[in-house]
């Protein structure tokens, strides 16, 4: 009998070449560190949707700060996603990563009050990396994307 993969999704918002995708790519290096037998889809959150969203066991959030909000691409990720999904994705594992330009919290808020509706699960506090990512900051990404990926694979999360 054939098992369908486990998914983890990543839904980043922010420019290429930008301070977020400079994260998800530490990200993504950690998710890869966890081993086999998890497929990792990572999309920009303007082509991300609900296909993709419930087809996944994880979820991985990326966004850039923005006058102390999220990136209008996952906003509307969330707003193209919430009703094909509501009710369907109750429990899903989630981590968030900001890159942010003040302190991040109006971003977090933002992320945890909508997520809240989908009935989603934080594995871990909010990753909020203020500036550049310094060698630091791109490791605890690398750890939060195999936390995840290792939760998943070990059936933690």
């Amino acid at each position: 009998m054939s098992h369908a993969p486990l998914r983890l999704l990543l839904v980043y918002g922010g420019r290429p070449g930008g301070r977020t995708e400079r994260l998800r790519q530490a990200a993504e290096a950690g998710i890869a560190s966890a081993g086999p037998g998890l497929e990792l889809i990572s999309r920009h959150a303007l082509t991300c949707g609900p296909d993709e969203l419930l087809a996944s066991q994880g979820v991985l959030l990326g966004t850039p700060e923005h006058f102390g909000y999220m990136s209008g691409a996952l906003k509307d990720f969330f707003d193209r996603t919430y009703y094909p999904a509501e009710g369907r994705t109750r429990g899903l594992p989630y981590a968030l990563i900001v890159s942010a330009g003040n302190d991040g919290t109006g971003t977090t808020r933002a992320v945890e009050r909508i997520v809240t509706g989908y009935g989603w699960s934080a594995i871990a506090p909010p990753l909020i990396v203020v500036g550049d990512p310094n060698d630091a900051a791109l490791e605890q990404a690398h750890e939060l994307g195999g936390t995840l990926a290792a939760g998943l694979l070990a059936g933690i999360f």
